[in-house]
């Protein structure tokens, strides 16, 4: 009990160090833009685009706060009160037609299979933010041409099973462990958008429905699926 407590103490302090050092980039870029403005008093076409620059920056740190919101509310387990019997593979067609504009504009190959009833007891708003996010960091990583495969079906033991793979750069094997964590960000994603929660979120969301979420590889690029237990008669309380 010691360790674990040790170990939890840990994780909050490193993610309290990870919040500081993300935050204080776009925090400080707005003040040097904002005060560059005060200084200078360029013109105004000038001084609009600083201002959409400024408001790209706040949004940024908004995305940070929003995405440790849904983290702690998520780790609380007060989502599992709103769990219903819902269909994986309805919720996934959903979120893939959403991405479909985005794959089409990068030239990415985008596919999507469904394979028979897919029942699960979980939150169908949760469950489409794990999937939007593993799509989404699958369109960061793959290059233009690439190609992403998105597919829910019922594997062996009976369990659901949420893929999606892409042949993109991959993540690491020393990397794996720790991609999930949360502000983790290994070398091949360093210079795409992102504050490094997609992964924490997804895993968070696999935990909450009693599942879990696996990285391997796609030879090349990666494979993620969430491995979730089947609905029962009715959605556990």
């Amino acid at each position: 009990m010691l360790d674990h407590i040790e170990h939890l103490i840990a994780s909050v302090s490193n993610v309290s160090n990870s919040i500081a050092h993300d935050l204080r980039t776009p925090i400080a870029e707005l003040r040097s833009r904002l005060e560059e403005l005060a200084l200078t008093r360029p013109p105004a076409a000038e001084t609009f685009a600083e201002i959409d620059a400024a408001v790209a920056d706040v949004d940024r740190v908004m995305r940070i706060f929003n995405a440790l919101l849904r983290l702690a509310e998520i780790d609380s387990g007060a989502r599992r009160s709103g769990f219903v019997r819902v269909d994986a593979a309805a919720v996934a067609a959903r979120v893939v037609e959403f991405y479909e504009p985005a794959a089409e504009q990068k030239g990415v190959r985008f596919s999507f299979e469904a394979d028979g009833a897919t029942p699960v007891a979980g939150d169908p708003v949760l469950l489409a933010q794990a999937i939007s996010n593993l799509i989404d960091n699958s369109l960061k990583s793959v290059a233009e041409d690439g190609a992403i495969r998105v597919r829910v079906g019922c594997r062996a033991d009976g369990a659901v099973e949420i893929a999606v793979a892409d042949n993109g750069p991959g993540i690491a094997d020393g990397d794996k462990p720790k991609a999930t964590e949360r502000f983790f960000r290994g070398d091949a994603s360093r210079s795409s958008p992102g504050v490094g929660l997609g992964l924490s979120i997804v895993e968070a969301v696999a935990k909450l429905h009693g599942g879990v979420l696996q990285l391997l590889d796609n030879n090349p690029g990666l494979l993620a699926q969430m491995v979730l237990p089947v609905a029962t008669a009715r959605p556990a309380p």
